[in-house]
């Protein structure tokens, strides 16, 4: 399977690393494009390009942090904070934009009412992705 672009979306979660190692060492083969994006959710109350200061600054070590896990696996990739009021969306649609080819998704294991839970976005992302979706899960022991 060849891949040429592929999409990684981070939210600043150990998986997000794995996720990244997993796309540098897909692309390796074929020398493809990555972009790692953060996207930070803007509340309805605020506009959507209100400067979220503390949002942004996280938003922009956490992308710094991908940046040199990337370089570690001897791979460069780019980095993209974007604002939205939705994040699965906005994934979507980078993925479109893009014309990627493979988005790459780390998943925290989470519970939510005893239950297991993949929250909104990757269900989102799986159900309207234009491409391949990999989903990098975390054991959770």
């Amino acid at each position: 399977m060849e891949f040429h672009k592929i999409l990684v979306p981070v939210i600043g979660t150990e998986p997000d690393e794995e996720a990244v190692k997993l796309a540098c060492s897909l692309a390796k083969k074929h020398k493809a494009k990555i972009w790692a994006v953060y996207v930070i959710t803007v509340k309805r109350a605020l506009p959507l390009e209100a400067e979220i200061e503390s949002e942004i600054r996280k938003a922009e070590d956490m992308l710094d942090h991908i940046e040199r896990v990337a370089e570690e696996e001897d791979y460069e990739i780019d980095t993209d904070l974007l604002q939205a009021r939705d994040a699965g969306p906005t994934i979507v649609d980078e993925a479109v934009e893009r014309e990627v080819d493979l988005i790459v998704i780390g998943v925290k294991y989470k519970r939510r009412f005893g239950q297991f839970s993949l929250g909104n976005v990757v269900p989102y992302v799986l159900k309207n992705a234009p491409c391949r979706v990999i989903l990098y899960h975390q054991y959770a022991a």
